[in-house]
């Protein structure tokens, strides 16, 4: 029997009328699936109140959609601004442009994107935009006027103008069409947006997913839309609900985790958070500013003991084990081994993710050390030169690290079953190809690209 409570559908509309006669069937079946019904005019608000205080589970917003703005008075947004202060009102909107039906005109539309953006800040409330054949005028609205950023709902454009978006803090929310066998543009802009910005939606009663396009859709199909996103990101179903009410919480509820976590897990692979602390100082790093990872919190309050990593992964038979975290795992070095050893007793394959500069760390040749302990030695590069790694990674010893990355990648090659060097696509700083060129014609190891949030 398929369960629904741990997903978190960004944008249904049960405040429509087409849920007039089933509401209570529908929403008992969702257990504790977080909705939050969007407000298209002044009744659906009013509706999508009663709703949220109905459910505990369930939320809502304000607003009035782009095509009915030009029916919508002073009164009406009068109306909005009273509603949007109930404590279940968690944003505003959706308002937008909409060039597509275009049933009020472009400076209409404008006028009240720019009234409810207003509403947004004065209550620090989250936006939620609807566009439709109209990012060109919308994206510098966006840019110069949005104060508390939202969520892009229902994307429908391609990877660039995703990452335009998300590169002004918005979120980017996919719906049921991104299943669509037509629909690749859709799942290449599903695939470049960051973990920490993504979304999914149903968009209720409309935009049913393939399986049952044409029939009403409901809060229950975004199964199908999260299984599409976690087979275009090369993650799985449970990585992807994850990551989505993680990001749900955090934008509508402003709701963050208490607790980091000490192991987690990432497709079949289980992950170690060994250390936080790092002599690298990374430009693509978020550790220090949100120390999320595929939807698990890593902000731990001390670094955990072996014994506590040991206990942590009880009985657990990954495809492997990571040794990893935000920090440099090889600062902990007696750590990683101890940990690393349990491991092997257990039969278990181990990683080791690292910056390479681990026997610079602990002054003297670690490689041996970890011989029969480390399976895979993963050693982020990410430069073909000195003076582009210090640029880049802003090590503590910029004398001496870029040497002593390549002398580990060197050693470990000689000494550990495999090695592999990756750099993260992070353009202009990280050129991947001169990377890629210099790990396999000089130091002679595997190479292997990185998104900036893929963890594998």
């Amino acid at each position: 029997m398929e369960t629904f409570s741990n997903l978190a559908d960004s944008h249904a509309h049960l405040n429509n009328p087409d849920f007039a006669n089933d509401l209570d069937e529908v929403a008992g079946a969702l257990g504790g699936m977080l909705v939050l019904n969007a407000a298209y005019d002044v009744a659906s608000s009013l509706k999508g109140i009663e709703i949220a205080r109905k459910y505990p589970n369930m939320y809502a917003s304000v607003g009035i959609h782009p095509n009915d703005t030009g029916k919508a008075t002073e009164a009406d947004f009068k109306k909005l601004a009273e509603l949007a202060k109930d404590e279940k009102v968690v944003a505003i909107g959706e308002t937008g442009l909409d060039y597509y039906r275009n049933r009020a005109g472009a400076e209409t539309q404008k006028k009240w994107l720019r009234l409810h953006l207003g509403l947004a800040a004065e209550l620090n409330k989250p936006v939620i935009i609807h566009c439709r054949e109209a990012w060109a005028d919308i994206l510098p609205i966006l840019r110069d006027e949005a104060k508390s950023g939202g969520v892009l709902h229902c994307f429908s454009e391609g990877p660039d103008e995703a990452l335009e978006g998300q590169r002004l803090g918005w979120h980017v929310s996919f719906a049921g069409n991104a299943t669509y066998p037509k629909a690749e543009k859709l799942r290449l802009a599903a695939k470049a947006v960051r973990s920490e910005y993504l979304l999914m939606e149903t968009d209720c009663p409309y935009l049913s997913p393939q399986s049952v396009r044409g029939k009403r859709n409901d809060p229950r199909n975004l199964v199908e839309t999260a299984k599409t996103l976690a087979q275009t990101r090369g993650l799985t179903y449970e990585d992807t609900v994850r990551i989505t009410r993680m990001n749900f919480e955090k934008l509508f509820l402003d709701k963050r985790p208490e607790k980091g976590e000490i192991v987690y897990w990432i497709r079949n692979s289980l992950y170690v958070n060994v250390s936080r602390a790092c002599n690298n100082r990374c430009v693509f790093c978020p550790r220090e500013e949100n120390p999320v990872v595929q939807g698990h919190y890593l902000g731990l309050a001390r670094d955990p003991e072996a014994r506590e990593i040991i206990s942590a992964v009880g009985d657990s038979r990954p495809d492997e084990i990571v040794l990893c975290g935000f920090g440099e795992p090889t600062i902990r070095l007696d750590v990683v081994k101890e940990v690393a050893s349990a491991m092997k007793q257990k039969g278990l394959k181990v990683r080791l993710n690292t910056n390479g500069q681990g026997s610079l760390i602990n002054g003297r040749d670690i490689v041996p050390e970890l011989k029969g302990l480390v399976d895979v030695a993963s050693v982020s590069l990410n430069a073909d030169n000195a003076e582009t790694y210090n640029k880049i990674c802003l090590p503590a010893d910029p004398a001496n690290a870029f040497k002593a990355v390549c002398d580990f990648i060197t050693r470990s090659r000689d000494v550990l079953p495999d090695t592999v060097a990756s750099a993260v696509a992070y353009p202009p700083d990280v050129d991947v190809e001169k990377v890629k060129k210099f790990a396999e014609e000089t130091l002679k190891v595997r190479f292997r690209t990185r998104m900036l949030d893929l963890v594998g």
